[in-house]
């Protein structure tokens, strides 16, 4: 026992009977045999000396500074999610986003949220207490008129102030001024308000799933190659902060009670909640017009299925397919998002370049089973002739694939299986619950490590840098190497010349039921319509839904959406048959009619 921690304290544990204590960082004293925790603290002795003659004089303080340090300093739960944001903000600027992305598009998005749920610039503030704003380089300042923040700062941004917006302390957005302290049952001031649903829906407030929502509307506005489906992949990663982000707030930041509902992250958003999110999000900050997404940018179809192709390991020469299905379908020109429109969504770029693969692949090779096969065998046959033959061959692509796709699969359930999600800095719902709550991660803490030396259990691999692909193809040898590289290969096996133009062998497209539904009225029928589909069609609908991280029913809406353009437009279309003909079953045409009408 260290008697210069437990001051000479020698009680017997009331529960094992030993004498052997220990003091937490917390200072409060427990048993380290069987982990008791006392109500007996350690004295937090503060000794102002000064002589007087030859007399010493000293004064003991009980408890004031500690009690002081515990409680923490005032601050609002908009103060916790700025300090995220920012930290987030950061962690793009380390993978290549433009400089201009922290503040001058999402410090100002930031801005217009604020005054938008009138929590700062603004005269009549949400909260019962008063702002007190402050700019950087002065002290306090009046409130801000709604249209200050709202005017054209967003095109020139010459109300940046860099850091200094984003940091809590005299930087801050917003301070508050009150007779009382912090919530009892909280750390922050305004919890209570954060926890009501009735003031969640009118007010807009922020949550985290938001806070992404938001990073995804700047990267969107800043015309960056980062996808939704990017920032997900890192976040579940763990290059953006957002689980357990909490604990990069200052030490004077309190949290616990009702703060751990709202900090805590127990999951990661899915693709189509966090779309919601910014679509709802983009319409609530009331947003101009987006930036266009033209041709130079990487948003663009154009550019985006190159980079699909190379990740699903396709012939480069599918790519000239892909822009002609776009000319076709209208989607080679500028794509843009008008929130305040009603029939502008905000566009899955990611998807909608999956789909268009999926579409030039289906025109190439049909996908029912039967036709890619045939052209398969056609394709192997000008190979054996030909020893230096390079015709894409399908089957070879699948094993290719499939192989690489099983082994992916599997490492990113390992990386789930070894993520941490317990903090370093655990939430307690109350301070009495405090001590329970520490005394259980100190004996899951010691468990682990035993069971670690125990046991054999295989290193954790390291950390690997933010990669935009999740395969990596190449020649045989390399050090890591998913399967060698087909992108040199031809179509050759599955065109045709006609005339003075390129013509896919295969005479015949085939598609399900393009009926639309209404959205408000009717979801997703792919669960229906599976049974019903050729197998490889359903696997290159996994492939992407793999690649891209969401479910297959989203590649296959958007594939519908895209064939609607698609075979609307195009007066030279091929024919189109509703399903194919030789997997087509006998009673598929009441399921057929069943697809297309959507009253239920």
């Amino acid at each position: 026992m260290d008697e210069e921690q437990t001051g000479g304290y020698s009680d017997i544990c009331g529960q094992c009977g030993e004498v052997n204590w220990g003091v937490s960082d917390e200072g409060r004293f427990y048993c380290r045999s069987c982990h008791n925790v006392i109500e007996r603290t350690k004295e937090v002795v503060d000794t102002n000396t000064f002589m007087v003659g030859t007399s010493r004089v000293s004064s003991i303080s009980k408890g004031t500074r500690r009690k002081k340090l515990e409680q923490g300093r005032e601050w609002m739960v908009c103060e916790g999610f700025q300090f995220i944001l920012k930290h987030q903000a950061e962690a793009l600027l380390a993978m290549g986003v433009c400089p201009q992305f922290k503040d001058d598009v999402l410090c100002q998005f930031w801005r217009m949220y604020l005054q938008k749920s009138r929590q700062a610039y603004t005269k009549n503030p949400v909260h019962d207490g008063k702002f007190r704003l402050r700019s950087q380089g002065s002290g306090e300042s009046d409130s801000a008129p709604e249209s200050s923040v709202m005017s054209d700062s967003m095109m020139s941004a010459s109300e940046t102030d860099g850091d200094g917006d984003w940091a809590s302390g005299g930087g801050s957005v917003s301070g508050h001024t009150s007779d009382g302290a912090s919530s009892v049952c909280s750390g922050s001031i305004d919890a209570v308000s954060y926890l009501t649903p009735r003031q969640r829906r009118s007010q807009g407030l922020m949550s985290m799933p938001k806070t992404l929502a938001l990073c995804h509307l700047a990267l969107l506005w800043a015309r960056e190659a980062i996808t939704l489906a990017d920032l997900l992949r890192f976040v579940n990663e763990g290059h953006i902060p957002y689980v357990n982000a909490y604990e990069d707030f200052p030490e004077e930041m309190k949290l616990y009670g009702r703060d751990s509902l709202i900090f805590r992250v127990e999951s990661i958003p899915s693709y189509s909640h966090l779309h919601k999110e910014a679509q709802a999000l983009a319409v609530f900050l009331e947003l101009p017009l987006f930036p266009p997404i033209t041709l130079d940018c990487l948003l663009h179809p154009s550019l985006l299925t190159l980079r699909y192709l190379t990740e699903a390991n396709l012939p480069d020469e599918l790519h000239d397919w892909v822009c002609r299905i776009m000319e076709k379908a209208g989607m080679e020109s500028s794509v843009t998002f008008e929130p305040m429109r009603s029939r502008s969504p905000l566009p899955h770029y990611d998807v909608q370049a999956a789909a268009l693969i999926i579409i030039a692949m289906k025109l190439l090779f049909k996908l029912d089973d039967h036709t890619e096969w045939d052209l398969s065998n056609d394709a192997s046959d000008k190979n054996k002739e030909n020893p230096d033959g390079n015709s894409f061959n399908l089957r070879w692509w699948y094993r290719t694939m499939q192989t690489a796709l099983t082994t992916a699969a599997r490492r990113q359930q390992d990386n789930i299986a070894r993520k941490h999600w317990k903090p370093q800095k655990p939430l307690y719902t109350s301070k009495k619950d405090k001590s329970v709550v520490l005394k259980r991660r100190r004996i899951a803490e010691q468990l682990q490590l035993s069971f670690q030396k125990l046991s054999s259990s295989p290193v954790a691999p390291p950390s690997t840098p933010p990669s935009s692909f999740c395969f990596r193809w190449g020649e045989e040898g390399e050090e890591v190497w998913d399967g060698p590289s087909l992108h040199h290969l031809t179509l050759d096996s599955s065109v045709r010349q006609r005339g003075a133009s390129l013509q896919p062998a295969n005479p015949e497209y085939w598609h399900p039921a393009l009926r639309a539904c209404k959205p408000r009225f009717c979801k997703s029928h792919y669960a229906e319509v599976e049974v019903t589909l050729p197998r490889m069609y359903v696997w290159l609908l996994d492939l992407f839904s793999f690649l891209l991280g969401v479910k297959p029913g989203c590649v296959y809406e958007e594939v519908l959406k895209v064939e609607r353009r698609f075979l609307g437009s195009s007066k030279s279309q091929p024919r189109a048959r509703a399903t194919p003909r030789k997997t087509q079953p006998k009673k598929l045409h009441k399921r057929k009619q069943t697809s297309k009408t959507c009253s239920r």
